[in-house]
């Protein structure tokens, strides 16, 4: 009976035993699909699952589900991933919008009204290269070096090492085929699978030119079953197929063209697939991945037990967090003994190597995105890709900059269409020279019928402790702001004001902040008025002609971190310029004039401008600006009211404003105060007010006898001007449509449509 007893007990235990065992080698592996922004909602899938004590094994993803598998795989919980695929900069890096605070306004080109730029290349002949991403990856890319090397190096490259093993997948379309990642480093391997064509660029790993894995495998499930053999697959799906092309619609072509259809079926009875109610929503969208992460999160939830019944083995909350703990304690810090430059030749790389900076043994993450951020800010740079390699025998990092650099030639268009007569061409034609120096030789072609000229331009970077840089620019031009015209040349029909010059200049330049720069320099020119001191005048008639031949020495302070060339949303701008001018006024009288005879004069004068101009939120949608101006001068009379008046500086806040004569905003010295309120319909879409205030300390008059100018009394004659405008943000530049008042006009109200920039070469004496 004994005997019985001990053998039915034998029994009982092994099958306890054989059950524990069945319970503690299943295994569940993880499958997350693409889906762009959709793709967010597999965070809320995780954090559901860790929450119900869900075990998560392996993990393979493509695409976003490859970025957020690896977050999770380097060690990151799922309310880090929320946090950090919530956070305004990871808005910013999926858009490509470059932080304010990383940008190196010294390196900043003059503004110009392009609307694009292209790459000029030539072997045996010359040929345009269209840009393969619209979405700068400037940002991701170092951001994927902040969040991956740490857990790469701890995983020994190996991504069966991870926090849990991983697996990605990318396309290599020469080949065309899947590549699935299981080694090297972290970063490249998930930046290389969410590489969507056209939207972000592709990298090269190991010599092969990776896509986006979607492509041939937006559902890795097979990789998982290869890889991992797990026992369960719980899928997350935040994509489907498309729908078959349409012989009228290229955009569903290009997609079937581009995308292969992929099988989103499991084993029945091993697994089940999480399908969120995601809608038509954009796929590019992250604005709104905290509603993507808790769809997946609630369709999760609603499912938990279906997956509780397939999966019956618990993980354990402390010993998960202990492991998590564990694995990033393996992870070494950031710091970086050694520099490795790829992409340039000797003295390129010469040139890299003396603009970074080393104020330590070691560089940690914020000195590297430091140096990074300022190279790519050089024209003579297009991208950086940087990569980390750990040395295990050193404990420190080595750093490795793939510097892809511009093309030597490029040419850019832009210009302005508009409702009033400042509609404008622009052709840029720009050559590079990139070695131990960084050069650039610009030239810029206006054609307009109210403003037409050209611009030459040379500058040199040096690269130093103390970066500088030398410049020297050529600009003929001139502005008509009474009769159109098309082509840049001398117009010798009488015109009511026409203002042509030319004028060169040299200038030293070195930064003071990454958003600052000191300069100063000399300037030399010819500044010509043709004008009648009347509005009656017939055709046979000809115009007075007031010259100035100047010298200007001058030294100017800007800082910049505005986020767009015109209708800035945040962001600031601060100006300071202090000139001293010497020249002869010439005065060569026309048939209307009451003078009779050539004059010639000497002046002499200090002109000190300062601009100030500041962005903030006043509420989530509402931004507030504000805006002031000073302007002194001890300017002299010129030989007449007109000829004073032009020479005078004129105050045009408003884009309308800089395309106009206004006599009654000129003076020798004013202040000038303006608020602006901009409210956000959509993230393209912003209606605009702006008011302005304009003191003049002395306003100029004209004499109606002698024609010749006095002052006013002393803080009289102020004046208001104001604007309200719908603005949209296009790829090229702005559209906009406003309604201008100016008190001191005769016609106070104008309406304006216009598309592009409205930007022009600057006075010489500006």
């Amino acid at each position: 009976m004994s005997r019985l007893k001990f053998t039915y007990f034998l029994i009982v235990i092994s099958i306890v035993l054989s059950g524990i065992n069945s319970v503690c080698a299943q295994k569940v592996a993880i499958v997350l699909s693409g889906g762009g922004a959709k793709g967010l909602s597999h965070v809320g899938v995780l954090k559901a699952l860790e929450e119900n004590n869900v075990p998560i094994d392996f993990i393979s993803g493509t695409s976003m589900g490859a970025v957020v598998g690896g977050l999770y795989a380097s060690g990151y919980s799922p309310d880090e991933i929320e946090t950090l695929l919530t956070s305004r900069e990871f808005i910013r890096w999926a858009s490509g919008e470059l932080d304010i605070n990383n940008q190196f306004f010294f390196k900043k080109k003059p503004e110009d009204p392009s609307w694009i730029s292209l790459p000029i290349h030539y072997n045996k002949r010359f040929r345009s290269k269209i840009p393969l991403n619209l979405i700068p990856t400037d940002e991701m890319d170092i951001t994927f070096l902040e969040l991956f090397a740490g857990p790469s190096a701890a995983s020994k490259y190996n991504f069966n090492n991870l926090f849990v093993p991983f697996r990605c997948v990318t396309t290599d379309i020469e080949a065309s085929e899947s590549v699935i990642m299981k080694n090297g480093q972290l970063g490249d391997a998930i930046r290389a699978s969410m590489s969507v064509p056209f939207y972000f660029s592709p990298i090269r790993v190991k010599g092969k030119l990776l896509f986006d894995g979607g492509m041939y495998n937006n559902f890795p499930v097979d990789v998982a079953y290869a890889d991992f053999s797990p026992d369960i697959i719980i899928g997350s799906k935040a994509a489907s197929n498309f729908a078959p092309p349409e012989e009228d619609d290229i955009i569903s072509q290009l997609q079937n063209m581009l995308m292969s259809n992929t099988d989103y079926s499991l084993i029945p009875g091993k697994g089940v697939i999480i399908e969120p109610e995601l809608g038509n929503m954009n796929l590019t969208d992250f604005s709104r991945a905290k509603e993507y992460i808790d769809s997946g999160y609630n369709h999760t939830m609603n499912i938990i037990d279906t997956i509780k019944s397939l999966v019956s083995r618990k993980s354990d909350p402390k010993e998960l967090f202990q492991k998590r703990l564990s694995f990033q304690n393996k992870i070494p810090p950031i710091a970086v003994e050694s520099i490795q430059i790829e992409g340039c030749n000797i003295y390129q790389s010469t040139f890299v190597n003396r603009h970074i900076k080393r104020k330590r043994k070691y560089l940690n993450m914020d000195d590297l995105k430091w140096e990074y951020y300022k190279l790519l800010a050089d024209n003579n740079i297009t991208s950086i890709y940087p990569a980390l390699l750990f040395d295990s025998l050193s404990s420190a990092y080595h750093l490795n900059f793939q510097v892809k650099k511009a093309s030597d030639f490029m040419v850019d268009f832009g210009g302005n269409i508009s409702s009033k007569s400042v509609n404008e061409a622009y052709i840029g034609l720009q050559y590079n020279h990139f070695g131990v120096t960084s050069s650039n030789y610009n030239m810029g072609l206006y054609f307009g019928r109210f403003y037409s000229g050209i611009r030459v331009n040379t500058r040199i970077d040096y690269p130093s402790r103390l970066p500088y840089y030398l410049q020297a620019s050529y600009v003929l031009h001139y502005r008509d702001y009474f009769k159109n015209t098309t082509y840049f040349v001398e117009d010798k029909t009488p015109s009511y004001l026409l203002r042509s010059e030319y004028y060169g200049e040299v200038e030293f330049g070195i930064p003071i902040t990454n958003r600052s720069r000191l300069s100063a320099g000399l300037t030399t020119g010819k500044l010509a008025d043709d004008y009648y001191q009347t509005n009656y005048f017939l055709r046979s008639d000809t115009t007075d002609r007031t010259s100035f031949l100047f010298t200007s020495p001058f030294m100017r302070f800007e800082y910049n971190t505005l986020n767009r060339k015109q209708y800035p949303t945040t962001g600031a701008k601060h100006y300071l310029s202090l000139q001293y001018v010497i020249g002869e006024e010439r005065h060569v009288p026309g048939s209307t004039s009451q003078a009779r005879h050539l004059y010639s004069g000497l002046h002499q004068y200090w002109q000190f401008r300062a601009i100030s101009e500041s962005y903030f939120n006043a509420l989530a949608d509402i931004k507030t600006g504000l805006y002031a101006e000073l302007y002194f001068s001890n300017k002299q009379f010129f030989n007449n009211y007109t000829a004073t008046v032009l020479m005078a500086q004129q105050f045009q806040p408003t884009l309308e404003s800089s395309t106009m004569f206004l006599p009654g905003y000129r003076a020798h010295n004013y202040i000038a105060l303006g608020v602006k309120e901009i409210f956000s319909i959509t993230k393209s879409l912003d209606f605009r007010t702006e008011l302005y205030f304009f003191q003049p300390f002395k306003q100029i008059f004209a004499d109606q006898e002698s024609l010749l100018a006095y002052y006013g009394d002393e803080f009289k004659n102020n004046a208001y001007t104001a604007s309200a405008s719908f603005v949209y943000q296009t790829r090229i530049g702005p559209m906009s449509l406003a309604l201008n008042y100016y008190e001191k006009r005769k016609e106070s109200f104008s309406v304006m449509f216009n598309i592009g920039f409205i930007l022009f070469n600057k006075f010489g004496l500006e």
